[in-house]
């Protein structure tokens, strides 16, 4: 097929244009290269782990950086970059050893290059997204919200080789939160020496398992090995290319001609080829995880400023005919916290009932003072998956409640500004857990004014719910906090659950030592490509 041809020929030009592994005649043949081959079509943003916020940036982060901590092969959280720990009685004092290691630029490693990275993130001027990640620590929130200072920051490297870290209260899942980027440490010297640092592969000093050798912007990147990496002896790929096509049908095109390793998530939508997957059922991998997709109401604007319209429009959606329209393995979803981590036994919701959302409409509108609703807009960035939900969504709205919606299609990092600064009605978003605990879903939307809100909702019971399961020991009291809580979040619907995640990706059968875990990040510091 001509589609077939352009599809070969165009990842020919994104990766040079030319076929690796020929030696010349007379010459021994070198070693071939170890390359793992894949796509972004989720464009990279950032590689600086202090104020990525999507996961192509984290994952991409993960790959170059590495924190205290790391999920293993076992799915357990290991020592990484701290060669070990201990915790105080109370659980509220952790102090770490940093092993001997070094950043790729041939720098070493040291506990000052943690304390800087984490009240650099949390510094207002950095204007980080995840900087309430670090608020378990110690006059973190104070710092970040600029009624502190950065020395009452509860961390502090005593010498080189030693961080001590002071937390508020006991955080059981404190170890998993030193393997999140934000955690990551940075190279003091390289940040400070250019602020652009971040977008140059010259100035990018990392110090986990790869490096990044090309970064093109939306046409090419390429991650080396790293051989100053303390563990470099388990990396076994030398090389990972990825192309950067928006286009689904290309990807899939490029993985059936043998030009991609991998096709779909975690770094693109693709159409699932089911005709391949019946062929050779080893390549199609689905992967339960801990991440919910829904609807964000933009609560500040009329009409979606009433509690009853927001109701409305998600009791009338009808989940599972669109879970069926992806052709996607995901779960209805009618609670926010997904099943790995669920906080009650069932939904806070009736999902697809019509009757009471045409009440909930007429009675919001009456309340609001609403004769005729205002033209309604759904704002996506680019994705199949993206703009198929989006229709069906839009034709649900229109049969069941009248409601004539316009779809508004943006490159991802404008919808995330746009999204950022309130410019929107209804935005489309997913939120993939940082560490597998409901407190991670829930407290996004503890702050009107938090990094990832952007709602413009906050509730004050909400709020000292969530304050009150950070102090509550009794697993099960705290649980039920938190379920008290989410019962809020689903009465008061500033955002609409649409379904819990499970990824899907086609993995050609060489590609071992995949640790996908179940918050959906991808790992490739055990990757290697079997002959």
């Amino acid at each position: 097929m001509k589609k077939n041809v352009f599809a070969a020929a165009f990842a020919m030009l994104l990766l040079g244009g030319s076929l690796a592994g020929y030696a010349e005649v007379g010459q021994a043949a070198e070693p071939k290269a170890k390359v793992l081959r894949m796509n972004l079509s989720f464009h990279l943003l950032t590689v600086d782990p202090g104020i990525a916020e999507d996961t192509t940036s984290a994952t991409i982060s993960r790959a170059i950086f590495e924190g205290l901590t790391r999920l293993d092969k076992d799915g357990k959280i290991h020592a990484a970059a701290a060669e070990s720990y201990t915790v105080s009685a109370d659980g509220k004092t952790y102090t770490f050893k940093i092993r001997p290691a070094k950043w790729s630029n041939g720098d070493p490693v040291t506990a000052h290059d943690f304390e800087y990275a984490w009240k650099r993130a949390l510094s207002p001027k950095t204007a980080s997204g995840y900087a309430y990640q670090l608020y378990y620590i110690k006059g973190a929130e104070a710092y970040n919200k600029g009624t502190g200072t950065a020395s009452d920051v509860g961390v502090k490297a005593v010498d080189a080789k030693t961080l001590v870290v002071e937390l508020t209260n006991p955080t059981p899942f404190f170890t998993e939160l030193t393997a999140f980027h934000t955690y990551y440490p940075l190279n003091k010297k390289v940040v400070e020496a250019d602020k652009e640092w971040a977008s140059n592969p010259k100035t990018i000093v990392g110090n986990g398992p790869f490096q990044i050798e090309t970064w093109k912007p939306k046409q090419q990147l390429v991650l080396t090995k790293n051989q100053n990496y303390w563990d470099k002896q388990h990396v076994k790929l030398d090389k990972i290319e990825f192309s950067m096509i928006d286009d689904g049908y290309i990807e899939l095109e490029m993985f059936r001609n043998g030009d991609l390793d991998w096709a779909g998530a975690p770094f693109s939508d693709v159409p699932m080829d089911f005709e391949l997957a019946s062929e050779s059922p080893a390549l199609f991998h689905t992967h339960p995880i801990a991440g919910t997709y829904f609807y964000r109401f933009n609560t500040e604007q009329a009409p979606f400023h009433n509690a009853k319209i927001r109701k409305a429009f998600a009791y009338a959606l009808d989940r599972q005919a669109l879970v069926e329209a992806m052709t996607a393995n995901n779960l209805p979803a009618t609670g926010f916290v997904p099943p790995t981590m669920a906080v009650s036994s069932g939904g806070y919701f009736t999902d697809n009932d019509t009757e009471a959302a045409k009440k909930l409409l007429q009675e919001g509108m009456k309340e609001a003072g609403i004769a005729k609703l205002p033209p309604i807009t759904i704002t996506y960035n680019t994705g199949i998956a993206h703009k198929v939900i989006a229709e069906e969504i839009r034709d649900q709205w229109k049969k069941k409640l009248g409601v004539d919606v316009k779809l508004e299609n943006k490159e991802w990092r404008a919808f995330l500004e746009d999204v950022h600064q309130g410019k929107y009605q209804i935005s489309r978003m997913g939120w993939l857990g940082d560490f597998n605990d409901p407190f991670n879903f829930l407290e996004m939307f503890k702050d009107k004014n938090g990094g990832n809100n952007d709602t413009g909702w906050e509730h004050p019971k909400y709020k000292e719910l969530l304050n009150q399961s950070a102090l509550e020991q009794d697993p099960e009291k705290r649980k039920a906090l938190l379920a008290q809580a989410e019962q809020i979040l689903m009465d008061e619907m500033p955002i609409m659950p649409i379904y819990y995640y499970a990824q899907s990706w086609l993995q050609n059968e060489k590609v071992d030592g995949v640790i996908l875990d179940g918050l959906g990040m991808l790992d490739f510091k055990y990757i290697e490509i079997k002959p």
